[in-house]
């Protein structure tokens, strides 16, 4: 209220027709950019006389609406927060992202696992009595064929080391005895106790049938295998020739002839000196017959294998 006007008294319609010119005046916020552009709004003067504020557009708003109520200024007029500051999201560790996908892996394969065993649990549940005995049945037959299977192989297994400990005996005794019957037949060289016989013939008296006599008592004795001026004896042995010049299988002998025995020493020193035997009808005839025995002899001379001309081993037809 103005300081002039007077209590009681009405409204000044002087400035009741300044208020409605100014409303008049005011542009609507609503019109088109041009007609506010265009439109200048006509203001009261207030009473120190300074021009009216000019009113905001649409584009432009006002200094007070950009203020709180408070007359703090808005976001936009400070500024936006952190401006001008480095943005802080962090970029994603690449070692964190795969581990969080190995994670997720993992917890589907278990969910599903869990879902599948789930839904047997539910189906085995939800069967009937009769099924159920089926599937026992089955199970039960699929076991026992399983046994067998396990004692099927168990026992070819025990077969093949039973085979194979047969076969090992088997080659041993086939080996044992081909070693036995290479000494026996002069084609492998042998060694043990035994004596060895030294004749000594000055006068050229020893015959072929002293030396075969010989041969024969040893044998007779149990000598095993034995040699003669380094000719290995065997089954097939020959003695041929003249006092003076004897041979063995065609091979030549002189005197002193030495005989290397294998055998029982004991044995076929006194089969060798018995009365009218080997060693009196040697002396006879003017020879000196020398006998050492021995823990260990040697016989190592060989013969060839005689191969047979007629005979063939019977098979049995």
């Amino acid at each position: 209220m103005s300081g002039d006007q007077r209590p009681g008294a009405g409204p000044d319609p002087e400035l009741e027709a300044a208020e409605v010119e100014a409303a008049v005046e005011i542009p609507d916020a609503d019109t088109d950019d041009a007609a506010a552009a265009t439109t200048e709004p006509v203001a009261d003067v207030d009473a120190s006389g300074a021009p009216p504020e000019a009113p905001a557009t649409a584009h432009e708003p006002a200094t007070d609406d950009l203020r709180t109520e408070d007359g703090s200024a808005t976001g936009e007029e400070q500024g936006a927060p952190g401006a001008g500051k480095p943005s802080g999201r962090r970029t994603r560790d690449p070692l964190a992202a795969a581990l969080i996908g190995v994670l997720t892996l993992l917890l589907g394969f278990a969910f599903a696992v869990q879902v599948r065993a789930a839904g047997d649990d539910q189906q085995y549940a939800g069967a009937r009595e009769e099924d159920l005995v089926r599937i026992l049945d089955e199970l039960n037959a699929r076991e026992a064929r399983l046994r067998d299977q396990i004692a099927d192989q168990r026992a070819a297994l025990q077969q093949l080391n039973s085979s194979d400990s047969q076969s090992a005996a088997a080659l041993e005794e086939a080996r044992a005895r081909a070693e036995a019957i290479g000494i026996l037949n002069g084609t492998v060289a042998a060694q043990g106790p035994g004596l060895v016989m030294t004749i000594r013939d000055a006068d050229d008296e020893v015959r072929v049938s002293d030396i075969l006599d010989a041969i024969q008592e040893l044998r007779g004795a149990g000598a095993e295998t034995m040699e003669i001026d380094g000719v290995r004896v065997g089954v097939s042995t020959a003695v041929t020739g003249t006092p003076g010049s004897l041979m063995v299988d065609g091979r030549p002998i002189t005197s002193p002839y030495e005989f290397v025995v294998i055998g029982s020493p004991q044995n076929m020193e006194t089969a060798l000196n018995i009365p009218g035997g080997v060693v009196q009808d040697l002396t006879r005839h003017g020879a000196s017959v020398t006998i050492t025995q021995s823990e260990q002899v040697t016989v190592d001379a060989l013969r060839p294998l005689d191969t047979p001309q007629y005979a063939s081993p019977d098979t049995g037809d």
